[in-house]
């Protein structure tokens, strides 16, 4: 699964503790900025956390963060036969002012 900001991911300080946290930076696929907030619910910020992909072997030491059970499921699991591919909504809203744009500049052009 590949990383992108406002996503959710869980935040491995130490062993035996998870925070939530919020991926606020991507460096690459497999290292992250967070927005962590502790078991009291206090946010503090951690950065250059080495996300770990399911099925990955997890530090033995140090911090890290990986997906949560249902996202890495999600990211195991086959495609649904048939399954559609969709464009996701940012990229329709994209396309969708790309050729708004693209009509104003023929207007423009037309009008010269």
């Amino acid at each position: 699964m590949k990383p992108t900001i406002g996503r959710i991911v869980h935040f491995v300080p130490k062993l035996g503790v998870t925070h939530a946290a919020v991926i606020a930076f991507v460096h690459s696929d497999t290292m992250v900025n967070l927005a962590v907030f502790d078991c009291n619910g206090k946010s503090y910020g951690q950065t250059s956390v080495q996300l770990v992909a399911p099925g990955q072997a997890k530090p033995e030491f140090g911090f890290y963060c990986e997906w949560m059970p249902y996202q890495a499921e999600k990211a195991n699991a086959p495609a649904a036969p048939g399954a559609a591919l969709s464009i996701p909504a940012s990229q329709a809203t994209a396309d969708a002012l790309e050729r708004i744009i693209q009509k104003i500049d023929e207007k423009i052009a037309a009008e010269d």
